[in-house]
């Protein structure tokens, strides 16, 4: 049995990305870099949370574990280990592709609606 991309209502398969602009770029990496330092406090506050000293704790040994911390985070965000980066960059993106579309409605994209309740 052989299995086909899924297509979309015009035949172009789903897998394609669109052509990427510098807005996307941008806001890729600074969804990465976001993941990464997420990663790095998560990891941070765990360590903290730990019972107490060990034998040969001291203030080299938790520089080395900070730095060894800050790559194995920096590493985790590398291969979207908890997807966050990617679901910024689709929450957002879709909102940059809505501003940069000509003919775009500035209401389209300028964020939910003001809470507007009728007096009575």
């Amino acid at each position: 049995m052989t299995t086909a991309p899924l297509t979309t209502g015009t035949g172009a398969a789903t897998t394609a990305a669109p052509a990427a602009s510098p807005e996307m770029a941008k806001l890729k990496k600074a969804a990465h870099a976001f993941e990464a330092v997420f990663i790095r406090q998560m990891i941070g506050s765990m360590r903290e949370a730990s019972q107490g000293d060990g034998i040969f704790d001291s203030e080299a040994t938790k520089q080395f574990q900070d730095m060894s911390d800050a790559k194995t985070a920096d590493s985790m965000a590398d291969k979207g280990a908890l997807g966050i980066a990617d679901l910024l960059v689709k929450q957002y993106g879709a909102r940059l592709t809505a501003s940069t579309t000509p003919g775009a409605s500035p209401a389209a994209t300028a964020g939910p609606a003001p809470d507007t309740k009728v007096a009575k």
